[in-house]
């Protein structure tokens, strides 16, 4: 394993771990839109995670090719997901401009199937998965540093 691989790793996680704030927080921001661009309420966003595959790296020619475990291969984003399946909640109320004009649910208003706390819940797992990454970074400059100093 090179000196490198998991400052690699923990970069590539707090990388995604920001894009998934982002992410969720434009998901609180949008909580009350009703009307987009494409049409219909605002749908929740999701970002979809997927390890990273084994790309070409220079390897150091000192070390044994047995010990040498490769980079660092972390995590990448796959996409940014509309959730497309959860229906938008109905809000009853006939003077808003996007309420239905006809039939059955007439007076309603179809509101986005964002729910505030589970958005929540995720920004906290977000934030820790962010603070945990943080600390390997920390831990490996520690380590390194030490590493010099016996080095001295």
């Amino acid at each position: 394993m090179g000196i490198f691989s998991s400052i690699n790793i923990a970069a590539s996680g707090l990388s995604a771990q920001r894009t998934r704030l982002d992410v969720i927080s434009n998901n609180i921001a949008n909580v009350d839109t009703t009307r987009t661009p494409e049409g219909g309420p605002f749908r929740r966003s999701r970002v979809i995670f997927r390890p990273k595959v084994q790309e070409p790296y220079w390897r150091s020619p000192f070390l044994p090719e047995k010990m040498d475990n490769g980079l660092g291969k972390g995590v990448r984003i796959v996409e940014i997901d509309k959730d497309l399946d959860g229906d938008p909640r109905l809000v009853y109320d006939p003077t808003h401009p996007d309420s239905i004009k006809t039939g059955p649910q007439k007076g309603y208003v179809e509101m986005p199937n964002v729910n505030i706390v589970e958005e929540m819940v995720d920004m906290i797992s977000a934030s820790r998965s962010y603070e945990a990454n943080v600390a390997v970074v920390n831990g490996s400059k520690a380590m390194f540093m030490k590493a010099l100093e016996i080095g001295r």
